[in-house]
């Protein structure tokens, strides 16, 4: 059983907060007193606070320290040394922060998780479509089944079988891009009110539609190197009636982390023991560096409560909104919810990614791509060891779009985001990826687009304040 050498002093402070000792708005010891009282490092003390935010009953309040939360509700008595606070899913919307800038002003963009024009396979998609409109005619002005295209949906099976993932025809629904899925099942899952877990830190996107579905949430720590933490995870399932897990477990946004097929196998046992459903986020699973593509949690489940969901808009190009989920043994709810959000995924969509799926042309742009990525993320990272102090933290992703950065404690975050602001270069702050407002000193660039000169200036640049 994994033991954390800060839950020698957290569980002393959990137990004076749960038994009334510290009232909501107390102030908590320093990091330097903790770290004289308990003979421990620094390093140890801060991941400690850190764990106690992610429970929700902690906040830290810059310049001043650490209190005790204002806990929304009243823990059970039988709570042990981990109590997991359960958090309405409230908030702050971050959009501007996470998509492209539609203003005069030239920005270096790092912080939108999609494909940039520059490697983007246009003239493979714009003949593709060509040919699509020829060929079809006016079919493509009709209705499309709700559920999707029939022969689409067998392209995709047979896409999903070349990396051991079994999908039944009776259990997969076409949906407009992978947002739609992962809300079609939730929907079909949950009801408002209900506790799901999540990973933390946590894409953007995916907390808006918890937040929208009113669902109450438990997030569970996921590191770039460690992976998410399935002993969290299972201790959660043991305390709480968590009704389903939304994970990402091939090349997670924002860390990159990559699951691996034993740890795969334990989590898909625990949710089968305790009956929680997992909706797998496999987005970037066809972006491997490797030469093995990742198999899914599917891959593992006969049970049916594995639901799997991802889009074309990752592999192929943003504005092509076409996804999927295999629903699983939810697939009744889940077709339902499908109809009443109107018609069909766009024909032309639905005919050009099936055209590419029963050629080998996705094949072929799909390892050129690939290779793309890797390389990206490569140069990335030696920007990043260049520019950026020694002591900022980076894991080299295998496979995805994306690294997470971990700045040195010294940093001044706000003053290092308004240098940003002003040289003309955007990264996604690590605040937009949990409720609890974590992950303040971290933030994620993407690598999804040829480094032009002007990008690569502006990493110098802001790699310079941080280590002036």
């Amino acid at each position: 059983m994994r033991v954390y050498k800060f839950e020698v002093f957290t569980s002393d402070i959990e137990q004076n907060i749960l038994n009334g000792v510290y009232k909501p708005g107390h102030k908590l010891p320093s990091v330097r007193e903790l770290k004289k009282q308990y003979q421990t490092s620094v390093n140890t003390i801060q991941s400690g606070y850190e764990h106690l935010m992610a429970t929700g009953l902690v906040v830290s309040i810059p310049k001043s320290g650490y209190y005790v939360a204002s806990l929304l509700h009243k823990p059970e008595e039988n709570v042990t040394s981990l109590p997991l606070v359960v958090r309405d899913a409230t908030f702050e919307r971050h959009v501007e922060l996470t998509t492209s800038s539609r203003g005069k002003k030239k920005i270096a963009e790092f912080n939108v998780a999609m494909p940039g024009d520059l490697i983007i396979s246009q003239k493979l998609l714009l003949r593709t479509m060509q040919q699509v409109i020829r060929e079809n005619g006016v079919a493509l002005l009709r209705y499309y089944p709700t559920s999707g295209s029939e022969e689409l949906k067998a392209n995709i099976i047979k896409h999903a079988a070349s990396y051991q993932t079994r999908i039944h025809p009776q259990e997969l629904l076409i949906t407009d891009g992978a947002l739609q899925a992962l809300h079609i099942a939730l929907a079909a899952i949950c009801k408002a009110g209900d506790i799901i877990a999540v990973e933390s830190p946590c894409v953007f996107s995916v907390l808006e539609v918890i937040r929208v579905l009113g669902l109450k949430v438990i997030e569970v720590p996921v590191d770039s190197t460690s992976g998410f933490d399935i002993h969290f995870f299972k201790k959660a399932c043991a305390k709480k009636k968590i009704k389903a897990l939304v994970i990402t477990p091939n090349f997670h946004n924002p860390t990159g982390a990559l699951l691996a097929d034993e740890q795969k196998k334990e989590l898909v046992a625990i949710i089968q023991q305790h009956d929680v459903a997992v909706i797998e986020n496999d987005i970037y699973g066809d972006l491997h560096f490797n030469s093995k593509r990742p198999v899914t949690l599917k891959s593992f489940d006969e049970s049916g409560l594995v639901l799997t969901i991802a889009s074309y808009a990752k592999t192929l190009a943003p504005g092509i909104r076409l996804g999927w989920l295999s629903a699983g043994k939810f697939f009744k709810q889940a077709e339902q919810i499908r109809f009443s959000m109107g018609s069909s995924v766009s024909p032309v969509y639905q005919e050009t990614v099936n055209h590419l799926l029963s050629s080998n042309s996705y094949a072929r742009h799909i390892r050129a791509f690939r290779t793309q990525l890797a390389t990206n993320a490569h140069f990335t990272l030696q920007l990043l060891s260049t520019y950026f102090p020694a002591a900022t933290r980076v894991v080299l992703p295998a496979g995805g779009y994306n690294i997470w950065v971990q700045m040195p404690d010294n940093i001044d975050m706000d003053g290092f985001y308004k240098h940003c602001e002003k040289i003309g270069v955007k990264f996604t702050p690590g605040y937009t990826f949990s409720f609890s407002g974590m992950f303040e000193r971290c933030f994620r660039i993407v690598f999804a687009d040829k480094y032009a000169a002007a990008k690569i200036k502006a990493l110098e640049l802001a790699g310079a304040w941080a280590s002036r």
